[in-house]
């Protein structure tokens, strides 16, 4: 119920935000009654667009502090929170970013993620089942998955990619409405409730599309990330540390966080379009086989 609440005010912030944005700006409606202005609409449309990846990305810390009950940490009170601490402040200075906010969450779970609008103010955060359930060595290559992350700045990027589909779907759906309620429905004035059930099913279908485009991208990341955390940690730990999140099924992170944790939900068939995360499987076996070459075992 809490982070459904979360995301319900997440999203009405983003709306709120962003009209009032609009309205200060002056940008005149799309909507008339001769029809729509192309112009505006794409203006619209890539305000909503991207001001709502990147409103939500520019409180992503925020609300994943929240979300998960993250502490930070910011000075170390065991032997524990100061390895974890230094493990990443190694990490940043071998991938060239600033140190970044570390936090601790109380979860069952085997998993980490990182968040942040830019790579040298980002977040890295790790379950209490994570230091419980892996060896430090395991925990040191998970640590490099989420600070490639950073170093690679998938958080921005997957938002400017949610932030051009987003722009797409607004778009399109609401064109698509307006010549199906013109050109079906014969509206010659202003719009007929046609305009307005063909715009949110086309926004319906078109969103699944953007969604598979964004998800395909992540899971591409993943690759890349692991990579990262084999150069940082070395292969074999990040080889066992994927092995050992296959034995332990940790459950996903909440929406905002998931394409940037360590493990995501499983899927078979139609399903694994849906994932936030490849296949454990395969992230093993590339980095046994095709990433190999690239990276010092150590």
């Amino acid at each position: 119920m809490k982070r459904i609440f979360l995301f319900l005010a997440t999203n009405l912030a983003v709306v709120l935000v962003l009209s009032v944005s609009m309205r200060l700006l002056g940008i005149a409606p799309y909507l008339s009654a001769s029809g729509i202005d192309p112009g505006a609409l794409l203006l619209f449309a890539a305000i909503m667009g991207f001001g709502g990846a990147f409103v939500s990305l520019a409180f992503s810390k925020h609300m994943a502090r929240i979300s998960v009950g993250a502490k930070t940490i910011s000075e170390p009170h065991s032997p524990e929170e100061y390895w974890l601490l230094e493990t990443v402040r190694n990490h940043a200075a071998a991938a060239g970013v600033a140190m970044p906010e570390v936090a601790i969450y109380d979860s069952p779970d085997t998993n980490a993620f990182a968040t942040g609008m830019r790579r040298d103010a980002s977040l890295i955060a790790v379950s209490t089942g994570l230091l419980r359930n892996m060896t430090r060595e395991e925990a040191e290559a998970v640590l490099g998955h989420e600070m490639t992350h950073v170093s690679n700045g998938d958080m921005v990027t997957l938002a400017l990619i949610q932030g051009v589909v987003n722009t797409f779907v607004i778009f399109f759906s609401r064109v698509i409405g307006h010549v199906v309620d013109r050109v079906v429905f014969r509206t010659e004035r202003g719009q007929g409730p046609a305009f307005f059930v063909t715009m949110i099913a086309s926004e319906i279908v078109l969103g699944i599309l953007a969604t598979l485009i964004v998800l395909w991208f992540s899971r591409k990341r993943e690759f890349r990330a692991d990579a990262g955390g084999a150069r940082l940690a070395g292969r074999e730990n990040m080889i066992a540390a994927l092995r050992r999140l296959s034995a332990l099924h940790p459950a996903p992170l909440p929406e905002r966080m998931a394409a940037f944790g360590i493990s995501g939900s499983m899927g078979k068939g139609l399903s694994s379009l849906f994932m936030t995360h490849p296949p454990i499987e395969e992230r093993i076996a590339a980095l046994e086989g095709g990433y190999s070459s690239m990276m010092p075992s150590r």
